[in-house]
């Protein structure tokens, strides 16, 4: 099973493809959509869409994980960020791709085995797991990545259905 993970942001959007085969995870490509600054909002939204419709083409992920939005401080990037996660979610809805969401405090358990852990901590369980060669960088890379690595544990019962 292929699983596309997603950091979703306005300015990066995080994002990474493993494979899942028999309960292993190996990685495919990883790396991160940028838009540029003091650019209107709907140009960026527009280079999103764009960029993942090339991600979907090249990878052909049968799964896309996708983080829940957590902010409890700046409601004008919450609503930046909401609409980029907006227009992430239509795209893989378009092309019939099943959606799982989960928050970070899901991630972080799924991939390093504790709820609150540090980013610091989370890339390292990232770079290990998948034996990448260096850290993924920049850093909503590595969250995509496990975010990915999180649903393919999570979905084991998908997975088994997969593979018998």
């Amino acid at each position: 099973m292929r699983i596309l993970g997603i950091d979703p942001g306005l300015a990066i959007v995080g994002w990474g493809v493993i494979e899942a085969v028999r309960g292993r995870f190996y990685p495919v490509a990883y790396g991160a959509i940028r838009t540029p600054a003091n650019t209107e909002v709907s140009s960026r939204l527009s280079l999103i869409y764009d960029d993942m419709q090339r991600i979907f083409d090249k990878y052909k992920p049968d799964a896309l994980a996708i983080e829940e939005l957590f902010f409890n401080t700046n409601q004008t990037t919450a609503i930046a960020v909401a609409e980029a996660r907006g227009v992430i979610l239509l795209s893989a809805q378009q092309r019939g791709i099943p959606i799982a969401e989960y928050t970070p405090l899901q991630v972080k358990q799924a991939v390093v085995g504790y709820g609150r852990a540090e980013k610091k901590q989370v890339i390292a369980m990232v770079t290990s797991l998948l034996s990448l060669p260096s850290p993924p960088k920049p850093d909503d890379t590595a969250d995509a990545i496990a975010i990915a690595l999180c649903h393919g544990q999570s979905a084991g019962s998908l997975l088994s259905k997969f593979y018998k």
